[in-house]
């Protein structure tokens, strides 16, 4: 299974679990996406520091090439669908 399986998976399971399963809907609070705005410069900054220096490497048949800040794309997928799973429990856990 490549990267992009997975990081395509694990969005996909996330938003399920938000909206459907969970029922928090974090992803309909603008509040979410200030946030994830956030989170976001720092996984592209550390994400082009640990790529360009090789310290973090892909194998080429696992990704799709497309790369941001160095890094390939679907570390932001992955990377958003751990946010939201975690904020999704978090606050779940939270109400009840």
């Amino acid at each position: 299974m490549s990267y992009t399986l997975i990081a395509l998976s694990m969005v996909i399971v996330s938003l399920l679990l938000d909206v459907f399963f969970l029922k928090v809907k974090l992803v309909t609070r603008r509040v979410f996406w200030v946030s994830y705005a956030i989170v976001l410069v720092f996984q592209l900054l550390t994400n082009w520091w640990l790529t360009s220096r090789n310290i973090v490497m892909y194998n080429s048949d696992a990704i799709i090439g497309i790369r941001i800040a160095s890094a390939p794309v679907e570390d932001l997928a992955f990377g958003f669908s751990l946010i939201l799973s975690v904020l999704t429990i978090w606050i779940y856990q939270e109400k009840r």
